[in-house]
């Protein structure tokens, strides 16, 4: 194959990778600079009241189906996919849309509900708390992010009138992010 038809055909999987990719970039471009900003996103904690007698093991196998049947108790029905536990802390996830959090207290159990408003839910899913297929999704989106970027040099140093240009920006790159995210 040669340079420019290489050259079209890189341009061409660039396109759709990096178009495919724009939601991905959105929410996570969005989500960390409201972050660094400052505006906290808004949750409503709803606090539960157990019997006093339920008991829970955090370490137990059936953790899952345990909180799912305490929580049943309440008459309260979550789509849980798995338990992160530590310490005695116990939250049911994914925590991208409502989900319980259970702590063992030298009083017994305190839990509680907690409702993500909309930017809580798009962090939440920045920070790969989302749903596992939403995780997948996540992955790909890593692996094609790497291909855009990898693609998109390859596409500037097959092009004379680029190379010098692409070479000098991705250096300038890497000072900058050298300087600024590694220098002590």
């Amino acid at each position: 194959m040669n340079k420019p038809k290489l050259r079209n055909l890189l341009i061409l999987v660039h396109l759709f990778l990096a178009a495919f990719l724009a939601p991905s970039f959105l929410l996570v471009g969005t989500t960390g600079a409201l972050k660094l900003a400052g505006v906290d996103p808004a949750i409503v904690d709803i606090d539960l009241t157990l019997p006093a007698d339920t008991q829970l093991d955090p370490d137990s196998p059936t953790l899952k189906q345990d909180i799912t049947a305490i929580l049943a108790a309440q008459n309260i029905d979550l789509d849980i996919e798995s338990v992160r536990s530590r310490g005695g802390k116990m939250t049911t996830r994914p925590t991208s849309r409502t989900f319980a959090r259970i702590n063992q207290t030298p009083d017994g159990l305190q839990a509680s509900l907690h409702k993500p408003g909309f930017q809580y839910s798009m962090m939440e899913l920045h920070k790969g708390h989302g749903p596992a297929i939403f995780k997948t999704y996540q992955l790909i989106a890593g692996i094609a992010l790497f291909l855009v970027i990898v693609g998109g040099l390859v596409v500037g140093l097959l092009a004379k009138a680029y190379r010098r240009k692409t070479l000098v920006s991705l250096a300038l790159g890497t000072v900058a992010f050298v300087a600024l995210g590694l220098a002590g």
